[in-house]
Protein backbone atom coordinates (compact mmCIF):
# COMPACT_ATOMS: atom_id res chain seq x y z
CA UNK A 1 0.00 0.00 0.00
CA UNK A 2 1.26 3.45 -0.89
CA UNK A 3 0.98 5.13 2.51
CA UNK A 4 2.44 8.45 1.33
CA UNK A 5 -1.08 9.35 0.16
CA UNK A 6 -1.91 10.04 3.82
CA UNK A 7 0.59 12.91 3.60
CA UNK A 8 0.15 13.90 -0.05
CA UNK A 9 -3.59 14.52 0.04
CA UNK A 10 -3.70 16.98 2.97
CA UNK A 11 -0.59 18.84 1.77
CA UNK A 12 -1.91 19.10 -1.79
CA UNK A 13 -5.43 20.06 -0.72
CA UNK A 14 -4.10 22.81 1.53
CA UNK A 15 -1.82 24.23 -1.13
CA UNK A 16 -4.48 24.01 -3.84
CA UNK A 17 -7.06 25.75 -1.65
CA UNK A 18 -4.70 28.57 -0.67
CA UNK A 19 -3.39 28.99 -4.23
CA UNK A 20 -6.89 29.09 -5.71
CA UNK A 21 -7.91 31.68 -3.15
CA UNK A 22 -5.01 33.90 -4.09
CA UNK A 23 -5.75 33.56 -7.81
CA UNK A 24 -9.52 34.05 -7.53
CA UNK A 25 -9.34 37.22 -5.41
CA UNK A 26 -5.75 38.41 -5.83
CA UNK A 27 -6.26 42.02 -4.75
CA UNK A 28 -7.98 41.01 -1.51
CA UNK A 29 -5.30 38.38 -0.81
CA UNK A 30 -2.52 40.90 -1.46
CA UNK A 31 -4.10 43.39 0.95
CA UNK A 32 -4.72 40.72 3.61
CA UNK A 33 -1.10 39.59 3.57
CA UNK A 34 0.43 43.00 2.93
CA UNK A 35 2.16 41.80 -0.24
CA UNK A 36 2.45 43.31 -3.71
CA UNK A 37 -0.11 41.97 -6.18
CA UNK A 38 2.56 40.40 -8.42
CA UNK A 39 4.00 38.44 -5.49
CA UNK A 40 0.56 37.26 -4.42
CA UNK A 41 -0.11 35.99 -7.96
CA UNK A 42 3.31 34.31 -8.10
CA UNK A 43 2.73 32.55 -4.78
CA UNK A 44 -0.77 31.50 -5.87
CA UNK A 45 0.54 29.89 -9.06
CA UNK A 46 3.38 28.25 -7.13
CA UNK A 47 0.91 26.83 -4.61
CA UNK A 48 -1.17 25.27 -7.39
CA UNK A 49 1.98 23.78 -8.95
CA UNK A 50 3.06 22.38 -5.58
CA UNK A 51 -0.34 20.66 -5.22
CA UNK A 52 -0.11 19.13 -8.69
CA UNK A 53 3.51 18.01 -8.22
CA UNK A 54 2.88 16.36 -4.87
CA UNK A 55 -0.18 14.48 -6.18
CA UNK A 56 1.64 13.47 -9.38
CA UNK A 57 4.50 12.19 -7.23
CA UNK A 58 2.31 9.44 -5.87
CA UNK A 59 1.25 8.11 -9.25
CA UNK A 60 2.82 5.69 -11.68
CA UNK A 61 3.56 8.43 -14.20
CA UNK A 62 7.05 8.22 -15.76
CA UNK A 63 8.23 11.47 -14.14
CA UNK A 64 6.45 10.96 -10.80
CA UNK A 65 9.66 11.16 -8.75
CA UNK A 66 10.57 14.48 -10.37
CA UNK A 67 7.09 15.89 -9.77
CA UNK A 68 7.27 14.75 -6.17
CA UNK A 69 10.64 16.38 -5.53
CA UNK A 70 9.75 19.63 -7.32
CA UNK A 71 6.41 19.86 -5.55
CA UNK A 72 7.93 19.26 -2.12
CA UNK A 73 10.84 21.59 -2.86
CA UNK A 74 8.43 24.32 -3.99
CA UNK A 75 6.42 24.02 -0.78
CA UNK A 76 9.40 24.73 1.47
CA UNK A 77 10.07 28.41 0.61
CA UNK A 78 6.33 29.13 0.56
CA UNK A 79 5.91 27.68 4.04
CA UNK A 80 9.03 29.41 5.36
CA UNK A 81 7.71 32.69 3.93
CA UNK A 82 4.32 32.16 5.59
CA UNK A 83 5.99 31.42 8.91
CA UNK A 84 8.27 34.46 8.79
CA UNK A 85 5.81 36.98 7.30
CA UNK A 86 2.53 35.98 8.97
CA UNK A 87 2.96 33.66 11.92
CA UNK A 88 6.29 34.20 13.70
CA UNK A 89 6.90 34.05 16.71
CA UNK A 90 3.51 32.75 17.91
CA UNK A 91 3.27 28.95 18.05
CA UNK A 92 -0.45 28.21 18.58
CA UNK A 93 -2.64 28.19 15.48
CA UNK A 94 -5.36 30.06 17.38
CA UNK A 95 -5.80 33.63 16.12
CA UNK A 96 -4.99 36.43 18.53
CA UNK A 97 -4.90 40.21 18.52
CA UNK A 98 -1.19 40.21 17.67
CA UNK A 99 -1.54 37.38 15.11
CA UNK A 100 -4.96 37.54 13.43
CA UNK A 101 -4.01 34.62 11.13
CA UNK A 102 -2.77 32.50 14.04
CA UNK A 103 0.63 31.08 14.86
CA UNK A 104 3.00 28.85 12.98
CA UNK A 105 1.98 25.43 14.36
CA UNK A 106 0.12 24.30 11.21
CA UNK A 107 2.77 25.63 8.82
CA UNK A 108 5.51 23.80 10.72
CA UNK A 109 3.54 20.54 10.41
CA UNK A 110 3.14 21.09 6.66
CA UNK A 111 6.84 21.91 6.42
CA UNK A 112 7.64 18.56 8.04
CA UNK A 113 5.46 16.76 5.48
CA UNK A 114 7.13 18.61 2.60
CA UNK A 115 10.59 17.77 3.95
CA UNK A 116 9.64 14.11 4.26
CA UNK A 117 8.36 14.00 0.68
CA UNK A 118 11.49 15.75 -0.54
CA UNK A 119 13.90 13.42 1.26
CA UNK A 120 12.09 10.07 1.30
CA UNK A 121 8.75 10.52 -0.42
CA UNK A 122 9.27 8.59 -3.59
CA UNK A 123 6.29 6.46 -4.47
CA UNK A 124 6.30 3.45 -2.19
CA UNK A 125 6.09 0.00 -3.73
CA UNK A 126 2.85 -1.73 -3.07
Amino acid sequence: MNTTWFLRIPLSATFFYHGAGKLLVPQLSAELHGLPLWLTLLVGVAEILVAVGVIAGGTRLPQAALGNRLGALGAIPILLGAIVIEHWPKWSFVASESHPLGGMEFQVALLGIALFLLVDGRRRRE
